[in-house]
C-alpha cells in the first residue's frame, strides 16, 4: 500500500508546489490564470487531439468500458442531487450544482497523470476513450437538468441549443472532435505539424498540475462540512466502487480497461464543477471547497483503489 502511495504522490506534489508558491507569494494569481488558460485552451486540447487521432478506436472505444464508468457517474449525480435536496434541504438549483460536482471527476488533470504514473504511458488508451466523451456527457446531463429545474427554458429545443453552445465553446471538446476527424478519415498530418503539436502536448500535464495547485489556493474551505463530506464519499468511493463492480462482474471488461475506468472514477471533482456552479451562480462555495478537499483526499483514496486493481 505504501508503494502505491509513492506512485500517486509525485502527481500531488506538483499540485502542492503550485499551491505553496501562490500561497507564499512566489507566483501570482495572474500567472496562475495564464497557466490555466494555456493548458486548458492550447496544451491539453493538443494532447487530446494527438491521443484521439492516433487511438485504436476498435480496441479502446468499447461500450462496456464507457458503461462501467458512466453508470457510476450518473448514479453519483442522481444521489448527489437528491441528497442535497432532501437530506440537506438545499434549493433545487443548488442541489443540481452539487450533483454536478459529484458527476464531474477530474479525468484529465489528475486521472491521466495518475494512470501514467501507476501503469505507464501505454495504459492511457481506455482513459482517453473515457475522456473523449466526458465533458460532453457531463455538461449535457448538468445543463439539461439545471435548465429543467430552474424553469429557465421549457422548450427542449432551447435546452439543446444551450448544451450545444457549451460544447462548441469548450476547447477540450474541440481538440477531441478534431482528433476524431483525423482518426476516422485517415487524414495525413505533416510531420512538422505533429512534432509541433507533440511539443505542446508534452507540456500539458505538468504545467496543468502546477496551475491547478495555484487555482486551489483560492478555494479555501468555508462551512458546509457535511455537504462536502457527502460529495467526497460519492466522488471518491461510490463512483469508483460502481465502476469496479460494473467492469469486473457485470461487463467483464479487460484488466487494462478496468484500471482506466476505476482510476478515472476515483479522481476528485474537477475545476469544471466550480465553473458550472459559477455559470448559474449557485452553490459556488460548496463546489470550490469540494474541489480542494477532494483533491487532497485523492492522495489516499486513489492509493486504495490502485491496491484493489489487478
Amino acid at each position: 500500500m505504501l508503494d502505491l502511495l509513492f506512485i500517486v504522490l509525485p502527481v500531488f506534489l506538483v499540485v502542492g508546489a503550485g499551491y505553496v508558491t501562490v500561497w507564499g507569494g512566489l507566483f501570482s494569481d495572474e500567472g496562475t490564470d495564464a497557466l490555466m488558460v494555456f493548458t486548458q485552451k492550447f496544451a491539453i486540447p493538443s494532447l487530446l487531439f494527438r491521443a484521439i487521432s492516433t487511438l485504436d478506436l476498435q480496441q479502446n472505444f468499447e461500450w462496456a468500458l464507457l458503461l462501467s464508468f458512466y453508470t457510476g457517474s450518473l448514479i453519483s449525480f442522481t444521489l448527489g442531487t437528491l441528497g442535497a435536496r432532501h437530506v440537506f434541504g438545499r434549493p433545487w438549483t443548488d442541489s443540481v450544482a452539487i450533483g454536478f460536482v459529484c458527476l464531474f471527476a477530474n479525468s484529465v488533470l489528475l486521472g491521466l497523470p495518475v494512470m501514467e504514473s501507476a501503469f505507464g504511458p501505454g495504459s492511457l488508451g481506455p482513459s482517453y476513450a473515457i475522456v473523449s466523451v466526458h465533458a460532453a456527457f457531463c455538461y449535457f446531463v448538468g445543463i439539461t437538468v439545471m435548465e429543467t429545474v430552474s424553469a429557465r427554458s421549457r422548450s427542449p429545443l432551447r435546452v439543446l441549443v444551450t448544451v450545444a453552445r457549451a460544447m462548441f465553446r469548450n476547447s477540450l471538446m474541440i481538440g477531441v472532435s478534431l482528433g476524431f476527424v483525423v482518426n476516422l478519415t485517415g487524414l495525413p498530418m505533416p510531420e512538422v505539424a505533429t512534432d509541433a503539436i507533440d511539443l505542446m502536448a508534452r507540456s500539458a500535464l505538468p504545467v496543468a498540475l502546477f496551475g491547478l495547485g495555484g487555482v486551489l489556493f483560492r478555494y479555501r474551505p468555508e462551512g458546509d462540512a457535511k455537504v462536502i463530506a457527502f460529495i467526497c464519499i460519492l466522488s471518491l468511493m461510490l463512483h469508483p466502487a460502481i465502476a469496479y463492480g460494473m467492469g469486473r462482474y457485470v461487463m467483464e471488461i479487460s484488466d487494462a480497461q478496468l484500471r482506466g475506468a476505476v482510476v478515472t472514477a476515483a479522481m476528485a471533482p474537477g475545476v469544471n464543477s466550480y465553473i458550472f456552479a459559477n455559470m448559474y451562480g449557485v452553490a459556488r462555495r460548496v463546489a470550490a471547497s469540494a474541489v480542494l478537499i477532494g483533491t487532497a483526499l485523492t492522495v489516499l483514496t486513489a492509493s486504495f483503489w490502485l491496491y484493489l486493481l489487478p
